[in-house]
């Protein structure tokens, strides 16, 4: 019995806690397991019986706000944005107490394991020049572009997503899906994102890896036809085109695998619908990014565009919406005791 409780942990109210749990599932009495653990049996006893203190109840209300958060977030958040939108709503606390009782209550973030690309380079062909030296933070939108091909298995073969992203905003601006990953998804993907964006020509930079789908004739003529300048990083590092990467790394670990169907993706159809919920529904609405100071890619746009680059203005709004939602929910409360004590 004491191998299961940790050396740190085997202070007296440790140790309470610890025979509280066992006695769930095992018949030893109480007694032999104070004796045996060090602690006194009539200390347990009160300890069982005497209320809450002030730092338990603290605790409690703070961890089902904490799974109030991870579960919108669909299970996805770790505790840096759980404390981020905690702290969105006016609760100040440490994200370190965040991360303590995230685990105490069991709850992660979604995670994944390495997977190998499918970056094919075409021998003999001379790449673009980089124009970014892994300067991935633009001054304005439209200004610098990434874009990169994403393989998935499914039931019926692998689906490929091809997505163009804004490195101002980390916003996935065109995306485009398809069996193969032939030139024409990433034009696809391109053309989406002229038309959601509509740059001036002459203004845009395009970066990816040297994949044989961006050096080929297709893709440079439509970078040509829309005044587009392309632009490639060294050959055997990912960090070059670090950003694209991510991303698809996180839509892997918060989607692809965390809420993968048992037995994994069954047809193309079903994979397709729910990278486009994922990409249009969580990534640029809602998902926080600690590079955009933990706000979602349609928030950072929106304070630039609005001469807020901090977003001050829109957090104290939504502070206020949040006090008053619990001064709502005070009165409601106020009001139930008031008419069960007239009763």
């Amino acid at each position: 019995m004491h191998g299961s409780l940790r050396e740190g942990d085997r202070g007296p109210v440790s140790v309470y806690r610890y025979i509280s749990a066992q006695r769930a599932h095992c018949t030893h009495p109480v007694s032999l397991m104070c004796e045996l653990l060090g602690v006194s049996e009539s200390g347990y006893w009160a300890w069982l019986t005497r209320a809450p203190s002030d730092r338990e109840l603290s605790n409690a209300w703070l961890t089902a706000q904490i799974r109030r958060v991870h579960a919108a977030s669909g299970g996805r958040y770790g505790s840096p944005r759980v404390h981020a939108m905690l702290a969105r709503e006016g609760i100040c606390v440490g994200e370190k107490r965040v991360a303590r009782l995230m685990a105490l209550a069991g709850l992660q973030g979604a995670y994944r394991p390495r997977r190998k690309g499918c970056t094919i380079r075409v021998p003999g062909v001379e790449p673009f020049p980089d124009l970014v030296k892994r300067e991935f933070r633009p001054a304005a939108p439209n200004v610098l572009w990434a874009t990169d091909i994403k393989q998935t298995m499914t039931g019926e073969g692998w689906l490929y997503l091809a997505a163009v992203q804004d490195l101002f905003s980390r916003r996935i601006i065109g995306w485009a899906m398809a069996p193969h990953m032939r030139a024409e998804l990433v034009v696809e993907a391109l053309r989406m994102a002229l038309r959601a964006r509509r740059p001036d020509p002459g203004t845009t930079a395009i970066h990816s890896d040297h994949g044989g789908q961006f050096v080929g004739l297709l893709f440079g003529q439509a970078c040509h036809d829309a005044g587009i300048a392309q632009s490639m990083g060294a050959v055997g590092t990912c960090y070059d085109n670090a950003v694209a990467e991510t991303f698809f790394a996180t839509l892997t670990k918060e989607r692809l695998l965390h809420d993968a169907p048992e037995g994994g993706w069954a047809t193309r159809p079903e994979l397709r619908s729910a990278i486009f919920e994922y990409i249009e529904g969580f990534y640029n609405t809602t998902r926080l990014h600690s590079t955009l100071g933990m706000r979602s890619p349609v928030e950072y746009e929106a304070d630039h565009a609005a001469g807020d680059p901090d977003g001050l203005a829109r957090l104290a709004c939504a502070r206020t919406h949040a006090h008053a939602r619990e001064k709502a929910v005070d009165n409601r409360r106020l009001s139930t005791a008031t008419t069960t004590t007239t009763s």
